[in-house]
């Protein structure tokens, strides 16, 4: 009776919004989806039932009151970053089955292994190592640092569903990759879209131009952020005096990789190759992710049956596919074009500090309406660039800060990216407690990044 009290409350919230009169100049179609999304977004939070169930439940309500038709609908069950984070759970389920897990576990244990916080920051090492070469997020995260976060957490505690060790390193993982997605041109599909943008306005951004804004107060996030979160969760097991030297003997005792070991270590580096010439080849992330599915199924890596049984990679599928079609759909039908007519409306008389970061919160915290940075960014950063400019804001300066809020913003949820539903679907953290943190990170970075990272850019010129 609890759960039908939990989703009689949602919907409820759903119904009050449904037959409010819309805002001036919101499409009725629009409005109508927006309050179905709200009671879907309530309904995932409170939990009445498993995200998949309140996911289909939500798609049916759209499609008997004819908001969506059938094919659109079920339209983001085809989207190629859908199926990337399925890809990208059937090549973690390699690393885990051949062992390879394990051992790149052990060897980062073997140096950053005095504590579950230096463990932290070594999956954040690993993924800025990687960001600037892999120009998705959801490839890097699914494909090399999921896998040792869920070795890591198997390994320190026996057991793959602690709520604190587990918990820990999955967030740590997830907003360190939101961060370094920041700091690099290359780090996220989105970014070069953003370089066009700019373009398009007479503002060159560079690779380096980019990396350099970003640097410092990058740098400032990725080291406070393993801390905070460290303290906000408090993992069970703290200190690990003994971890390097059990990773050492551990790795000794494996002895050297195995056949299978190998081919997987063999295609997780042709993912890694195809991932950075990627877009130079006109060759999509998940297309790579595809091919390293079939190597892993070929050679005898992976069985059919492994992939039946990943019900993480196919739980996820349906809940974030519904999420993308929900948040597509606000976009074609006008609401998220509406919202940013009505900031211009509102900040056109304001000084340009003031008024310019008045738009960028705004443009930060819409991102709970989107399940895809680069949609988020497709539908908003142009006309509040635009904005920001006819208000005085230094050009450049607001290119680069809008630019790394597309990154930033994706920390906010468990599915406001495609690496977000991957680390969440570990388990090891309730989506009240995801989202808290989320915000509670959001509240660092944007005053990181306004703060400090003014100051440097202040040294930079930009204004």
């Amino acid at each position: 009776m609890k759960n039908y009290s939990k989703l009689a409350f949602s919907l409820l919230i759903g119904l009050l919004l449904w037959y409010a009169s819309p805002p001036v100049g919101m499409p009725q179609k629009g409005w109508n989806l927006f309050a179905l999304f709200v009671a879907t977004m309530v309904a995932v939070i409170l939990r009445p039932f498993p995200m998949g169930v309140t996911a289909i439940f939500s798609l049916a309500i759209a499609v008997t009151t004819k908001l969506l038709t059938f094919d659109e609908a079920f339209s983001g069950f085809s989207n190629d970053v859908v199926w990337l984070i399925v890809f990208a759970f059937f090549v973690a389920r390699g690393f885990i089955l051949t062992g390879l897990g394990n051992r790149l576990a052990f060897t980062v244990m073997s140096f950053l292994g005095k504590n579950s916080l230096g463990l932290g920051y070594g999956l954040v090492a690993t993924d800025l190592i990687l960001a600037p070469a892999i120009p998705s997020v959801t490839a890097r995260v699914g494909g090399i640092i999921y896998p040792m976060v869920r070795a890591l957490a198997d390994v320190f505690t026996g057991n793959s569903h602690d709520p604190k060790m587990g918990g820990f390193l999955a967030i740590t993982a997830f907003q360190g990759s939101v961060v370094t997605s920041a700091m690099f041109l290359t780090a996220m599909a989105g970014n070069p879209l953003i370089a066009q943008l700019a373009r398009n306005e007479g503002i060159e951004i560079t690779w380096a131009s980019w990396f350099v804004a970003a640097l410092v107060p990058g740098v400032l996030s990725l080291t406070l952020i393993p801390y905070l979160l460290f303290r906000m969760i408090a993992p069970t097991i703290r200190k690990t005096p003994h971890a390097k030297e059990m990773a050492k003997e551990r790795l000794k005792k494996m002895g050297p990789m195995k056949r299978d070991e190998l081919i997987m270590l063999g295609t997780f580096v042709l993912l890694i190759v195809l991932w950075i010439i990627g877009p130079k080849i006109a060759m999509k992330a998940t297309l790579a992710a595809l091919i390293g599915v079939v190597i892993l199924l070929l050679t005898g890596i992976l069985k059919w049956r492994d992939l039946i049984e990943e019900t993480g990679a196919w739980d996820t599928y349906i809940w974030f596919a519904v999420l993308v079609t929900l948040a597509t759909f606000l976009n074609k039908f006008g609401v998220t074009q509406w919202f940013s007519q009505w900031v211009v409306t509102y900040v056109s008389s304001f000084p340009w500090i003031s008024g310019f970061v008045l738009i960028s919160l705004l443009y930060f915290y819409t991102h709970y309406f989107f399940a895809s940075s680069v949609a988020h960014i497709g539908a908003m950063y142009a006309p509040l660039l635009i904005v920001s400019i006819a208000l005085g804001t230094p050009p450049e300066l607001a290119v680069l800060i809008l630019a790394f809020f597309s990154n930033l913003y994706a920390g906010l949820t468990h599915y406001g990216s495609g690496a977000a539903p991957i680390l969440f679907e570990t388990g090891y953290l309730s989506v009240a407690s995801w989202w808290k943190m989320g915000f509670i990170i959001s509240l660092a970075n944007i005053g990181i990044w306004f703060v400090f990272g003014g100051l440097w850019w202040k040294v930079l010129g930009y204004w």
